[in-house]
């Protein structure tokens, strides 16, 4: 038996909440026959309809499951009785024991799923009132989406059927009598009474219910009337045994008799199930009135659906609500509404109705009668679904405008949709007729299937159009929106959409998410349809310019003239005619995707694959046998898939796992649940449902729990879970607007606010600032000043995005060349103009006739002096600069800006100067952003020692004078590039770990993904990946864990193993750049990984400090051996000829692969006595050597393999304080670490010479010490420094 502390478990439910049977009461349907008799059918009234019976799961009693195991009691849910309306006699149930008294009946206790009002059931059931008809009528069905008053959704599925009323048909008594057939009975009586069926579930399956209803409506037909509550019930129980599908892959398929049915997943746990026609608006809907429709629930306006179909209401609606995904319809949703309830007292301000009215009613009538019950819901967006029309309400106050999408996204979307085959017809032509039902089915479905994978991806398209710039205004540090500077960058005729759109609830709610950098289809489509310029712009430091690339882009595209020529006054989207747009394709055959493809990054987007299992079959639903066989069946079914599948189709294993989990949980064994749950960890950690196994856990009884904790990988899992639980206090994640500053200002408040305005990142940048305009005076910023350089920085910034450079002279410069600064026109030797600078040159833009004239290169720069000339009485100030490669001296009569563009010049080519000796572009860039920052302090101080102050921001002219040290030849020789991956960052961070993964040609991949990557852990798990063949970022910082990094291994060409000091070892997915799979089974940090050697290594060991050792299987990640070292301590090991060398500090021990001890090496009597410990070492086999390296010392030490008992020999690195890693390339040993370098301790890198064992290089590049190196392919070493600095250097190897 439970405990008294043991917690109830609610188990997820099943596909059906709630089954309803709605009709006429007893007594309407008594008068209704004799009045038809006395007058006829054609005279008789609209009936009110009312819930006859109710059906909520479980449908098994307590004593009837007694079969289960002792606690199952604590698994279900409370038990729920079905609920029927009273009848004169009530028939025994052979399940449910003697009947109920009539008398308690109505009182009895039924527990209602919430968000289900059974009052208004039935007129929601019946929109267009409940008539009877005179013949049969055709069954139909419509759908309905219900909200509780905490905004949880429910979804029903409602089929309405008729039934003839007759003598010899007995209705509600409860006895059995003969029933004739319908046609016997149309010409005696001539009356037909309609019925409904609803069924309520938690997820919107609109086209799976319908199918189960309709294979439910063919038995209800046949039976007679005391048969009806069974045939409902037996089908409420059977839908409720069925589990909801994880997300992924798999689908669930159901035979319903006739009918196979198929109950699709959510794509990933972020994205709702799509079980409806996504194409149905397109089809009632021109592409400009989606767009319209579109608009109006992005800037949440208040709009009603209307339409004369029941059916059409919901499934329109939810497919525009599927279009928005990610975003979310936050306000009221009321998919479908009679006409009848209209009636009531609505007071709504945002809402989204959907109204039935019966086709007899005109539009005009229906404004008349909201006009008239809803009278302060004025300026109504009115959308006639019949028609394909929407318009504003006529009696509005105001007139109501839609505001219009973006021209470029919208024309977009529009070319895109017309280029879809909306028909399958055309499609299925050529196939021949199916004569199997669930085959003609099943191609169906696969081709709607492709069809809403492409209008998904064609919608979160225009919404990544449409909002891709809002995060150039962002600041992730501070969780901050420049709303303001973002609407500036808009064009006038887009200023009223995203002014109402940025006001919305919506996009409050997608900021939020972007700000927490959530990796959701919008981020990931963002990412993959990113330019290359956006890529390379995302990795500078400097402020964001067109660049000459785009600026030729922008004159040569005529819709991006189209576009700035309408933006003054643009009418709307369903009156634009552009003729210099591609024509619609004619035919509905070929879809032509050319226009497309050649006006923007179009992804060639191929559905993905999906998976069907089928379910048992439930044969007695209502008897506990059957149901414990059915439970039995279902698991047996799904093991055998298990071991059908291959070790690498891990996707498909871990949606096996769960669903196994889920039937061992309905049949109360806890902990094989829990054992199948842990396995998700090494399949696809994202589908675990980490509530349902916090529940799991806190539901088990004292003896379950003490036997879980046997099992190492469950007691890990019951710490985790529990833990989790206990941190659950939740983030700050509110976004805040920027807005200037209304105080003083000292440091680090002014710090904060110049990183929430976007202008810059880096706090030495903010300090140097800061210094400049306070010189002087005391060390306050007061507001005015802030305001005055904020505005001045804003209106440098828009007026570059205004340089348009003449076609000629854009042919001189290079495509990814932007223009930071503009002189004023100005007389130089060479003409008269303005002189312009860019990241790499300086130019004269002559006046007249447009023309280039060069100046000079920053690397070209021999010497800038400011002088003055004599013109006339007066000194005017002058600017001359003297090239390395000409004689004569550029001058330029600057005047006034004489003394600034001497500053910026001098930053500029100091900058380029130490790019150039360092290997790293962004010395320039940073020198970019002090020259930018010179000209706002300049324009903000407006004073006499204004360029002084801005001298303050000459960082690298002061570093160039000041300490002019040359970079040594040999480190200027070896080094190759550098690049820094905490770009755009508040400041630099540690390199953990450099991992180097060679490219691969497969055929599944972009060609992107086939070039070497550069893998860099950065502190607390974030993890940023560079294309190696560029240097660019390939994909931008993701997560693994929060803890920090200490080993990274590629096991194979598509996993990255990261080994982290949380002890959890995560397993990264190369192709997707996901980690969804984590193997749990060290319990203290994972220090080392190393692989057998192969191209595809079958396993892989890996240590953690407390001596562990495990040995896995790549393929299946199951440990093939596990064994413990004595010895605590364990920071690294290393694998040679079938033995494991393991480094734990104060020795090196030796072992075989299965842990048994062969040698052990000592660390030296003198070492021992300073209390040093090994630090790591490299196995040299050809040589018979060990190297090694100890905490703290600037040396060493080289053990023989023979006799590990002989001293060692030692190597003295000069200068150099301690060595912290070393990697064997070629040749050579690569020690890195920390020394003295001119004086100065700098990160140093020695070569040492394998054979002579002597040091061949001295390599000094790094302000920190050098933290971790790797090799690429044995032609270059990539090395990674401290937090001080935090750049990665590529060194060439000879």
């Amino acid at each position: 038996m439970a405990e008294a502390s043991q917690q109830h478990l609610s188990l997820p439910s099943g596909l059906v909440e709630l089954c309803a049977l709605l009709g006429a009461p007893r007594d309407s349907l008594r008068s209704l026959e004799q009045f038809s008799q006395k007058r006829g059918v054609r005279s008789l009234s609209s009936l009110d309809p009312e819930v006859l019976s109710v059906f909520v799961p479980p449908f098994i009693s307590k004593e009837d499951s007694q079969w289960a195991s002792g606690n199952y009691a604590t698994l279900g849910k409370g038990r729920r009785r079905s609920f029927r309306k009273k009848r004169e006699k009530p028939k025994t149930e052979p399940w449910k024991g003697p009947p109920v008294d009539s008398k308690r009946h109505d009182s009895e206790d039924i527990s209602i799923p919430g968000g289900v009002d059974l009052l208004a059931l039935p007129q929601l059931c019946f929109p267009g009132g409940m008539h009877v008809a005179s013949e049969p009528k055709e069954d139909h069905v419509h759908f309905l989406v219900l909200t509780d008053v905490c905004g949880n959704r429910t979804y029903g599925v409602v089929a309405q059927y008729y039934r003839p009323l007759h003598d010899d048909c007995c209705f509600y008594n409860g006895t059995a009598h003969w029933e004739p057939s319908w046609p016997s009975i149309v010409g005696v009586a001539g009356c037909f009474v309609p019925f409904a069926v609803c069924v309520i579930s938690r997820f919107p399956y609109y086209n799976s219910l319908k199918d189960c209803l309709s294979c439910l409506l063919t038995h209800l037909k046949l039976c007679k009337d005391f048969e009806v509550d069974n045939h409902i019930k037996d089908f409420a129980a059977r839908l409720s045994l069925i589990p909801s599908p994880p997300p992924g892959p798999l689908h669930l398929m159901f035979n319903m008799k006739p009918l196979h049915v198929v109950f699709p997943s959510r794509a990933d746990p972020e994205s709702p199930v799509i079980d409806l026609d996504l194409h149905l608006p397109l089809l009632c809907f021109q592409p400009e009135k989606v767009l319209q429709i579109l608009s109006c629930l992005l800037t949440e306006q208040r709009i009603v659906f209307f339409s004369s179909d029941w059916a059409l209401l919901t499934l329109i609606a939810e497919c525009f609500m599927v279009y928005l995904h990610p975003l979310q319809w936050q306000h009221t949703f009321v998919p479908i509404l009679s006409a009848l309830l209209a009636g009531g007292n609505w007071r709504l301000t945002v809402v989204c109705l959907c109204i039935y009215f019966p086709v007899t009613n005109d539009v005009e009538h229906l404004f008349m009668c909201l006009l008239a019950t809803l009278r302060e819901a004025d300026g109504l967006i009115l959308i006639d679904i019949d028609h394909g029309s929407i318009t504003c309400s006529k009696y509005s106050d105001n007139d109501m405008n839609i505001p219009d999408i973006p021209l470029l996204v919208a024309q977009m979307f529009i070319q895109r949709v017309q280029s879809l085959q909306l028909y399958s017809e055309l499609n299925l032509a050529h196939l021949i007729s199916s004569t199997d039902l669930n085959e003609g089915r099943a191609r169906q479905r696969a081709w709607q299937q492709t069809l809403n994978s492409r209008i998904q991806h064609i919608t979160l398209q225009l919404l990544v159009g449409i909002f891709r710039e809002v995060k150039n205004h962002l600041n992730y540090e501070h969780r901050v929106f420049n709303s303001e500077e973002f609407l500036k960058t808009r064009a006038t005729g887009e200023q009223q959409f995203y002014k109402q759109v940025l006001d919305t609830y919506m996009f409050h709610s997608f900021l939020k998410a972007r700000l927490s950098r959530r990796m959701d289809a919008y981020a990931q489509m963002d990412l993959d349809t990113q330019s290359e310029e956006d890529r390379i712009t995302g990795m500078l430091i400097s402020p964001r310019r067109p660049t000459v690339e785009k600026m030729a882009s922008r004159k040569s595209s005529p819709l991006h003239t189209t576009h700035r020529r309408m933006v003054v006054s643009m009418p709307s989207l369903q009156d634009i005619a552009l003729p210099e747009l591609p024509p619609r394709n004619a035919s509905l055959r070929i879809m032509d995707t050319t226009a497309s493809r050649n006006s923007s990054p179009v992804l060639n987007m191929a559905p993905k694959s999906t998976y069907t299992f089928k379910i048992p079959e439930i044969h007695f639903p209502l008897v506990s046998q059957c149901i414990q066989a059915y439970h039995a069946n279902f698991i047996t079914l799904l093991s055998k898939a298990m071991s059908l599948l291959g070790p690498d189709n891990s996707l498909l294993l871990a949606r096996y796992f769960y669903l196994r989990g889920l039937v061992h949980l309905m049949q109360g064994q806890l902990l094989s649940a829990l054992s199948d749950f842990q396995n998700l960890y090494k399949t696809d950690i994202q589908i675990f449902p980490a509530d349902l196994v916090k529940g799991t856990v806190e539901s088990m009884s004292a003896p379950e729990r003490t036997q879980a904790e046997r099992t190492p990988e469950l007691r890990r899992l019951i710490t985790e879970v529990l833990d989790k639980s206990g941190e659950a206090t939740k983030a700050d994640d509110a976004v805040k607007h920027f807005e200037l500053p209304k105080k003083h200002m000292q440091l680090e408040d002014f710090v904060k606010r110049i990183q929430e305005s976007g202008i810059v990142k880096d706090t030495n940048i903010i300090h140097r600032l800061f210094d400049a305009l306070t010189v002087g005076q005391q060390k306050l910023i007061d507001p005015e000043t802030f305001r005055d350089f904020y505005n001045c920085w804003k209106e440098t910034e828009a007026e570059a995005q205004e340089v348009s450079l003449p076609s000629l002279v854009m042919e001189h410069l290079d495509k990814n060349e932007c223009v930071y600064k503009l002189s004023s026109s100005v007389k130089t030797n060479r003409g008269v103009g303005k002189i312009a600078m860019t990241q790499k040159r300086l130019f004269l833009l002559t006046e007249g006739r447009p023309g280039y004239v060069e100046i000079s290169t920053f690397r070209n720069i021999e010497e800038v002096r400011s002088t003055t000339v004599a013109f006339l009485l007066l000194r005017i100030p002058t600017l001359k600069i003297k090239m390395a490669s000409k004689k004569e001296v550029f001058e330029a009569n600057l005047k006034s800006e004489c003394d600034l563009w001497h500053l910026m010049v001098k930053e500029m080519w100091a900058g380029k100067k130490l790019a150039d000796d360092h290997k790293d572009p962004q010395y320039v860039h940073q020198a970019l952003t002090n020259v930018l920052l010179m000209d706002a302090v300049v324009g903000t101080l407006q004073s006499p020692g204004a360029i002084y102050a801005a001298s303050k921001l000459s960082y690298f002219d002061k570093m160039k004078n000041e300490m002019p040290m040359a970079v040594p030849k040999t480190t200027s020789e070896t080094l190759k590039h550098k690049i820094n991956p905490s770009a755009g960052e508040t400041g630099p961070q540690a390199i953990d770990v450099l991992l180097y993964t060679p490219g691969h040609l497969d055929p599944a991949e972009k060609v992107e993904d086939a070039h070497p990557k550069l893998w860099c852990a950065l502190s607390e798990g974030r993890m940023i990946v560079f294309d190696a063949s560029s240097w660019t970022i390939h994909q931008h910082c993701f997560k693994v864990g929060t803890s920090k990094v200490n080993c990274m291994v590629m096991a194979e060409q598509s996993q990255v193993w990261v080994g982290s000091d949380d002890s959890v070892i995560y397993i990264i997915n190369v192709h997707s750049m996901s980690c969804n799979k984590q193997l749990t089974d060290h319990r203290t940090a994972v220090t080392g990984l190393i692989v057998q050697d192969g191209k595809k290594p079958s396993e892989v060991y890996s240590c953690s400090l407390d001596g562990t050792v495990l040995a896995w299987n790549v393929s299946t990640l199951r440990v093939t051996c596990h064994f413990q070292l004595p010895c605590c301590g364990l920071t690294s090991i290393s694998l040679h000829s079938n033995s494991l060398w393991c480094c734990t500090g104060g020795s090196i021990v030796v072992v075989t692969t299965h842990g048994l001890l062969c040698q052990e090496l000592r660390i030296d009597e003198d070492l021992r006595e300073a209390k040093t410990s090994f630090l790591g070492l490299q196995l040299l086999p050809e040589q018979g050597q060990v190297w090694t390296a100890c905490a703290g010392r600037g040396e060493v030490y080289i053990w023989s393999l023979q006799d590990l008992a002989q001293a060692p020999q030692r190597i003295h690195l000069q200068d150099c304080s301690e060595v912290s890693c070393m990697i064997r390339v070629k040749r050579q040993v690569w020690v890195g670490g920390r020394g003295l370098s001119q004086g100065r301790p700098k990160g140093k890198i020695y070569v040492i010479d394998v054979e002579r064992k002597t040091v061949e290089k001295e390599l000094v590049a790094h302000a920190d010490t050098v933290r971790t190196l790797c090799s690429a392919e044995d032609r270059y070493v990539l090395s990674g420094s401290g937090r001080e600095e935090g750049k990665i250097a590529i060194w060439k190897v000879e």
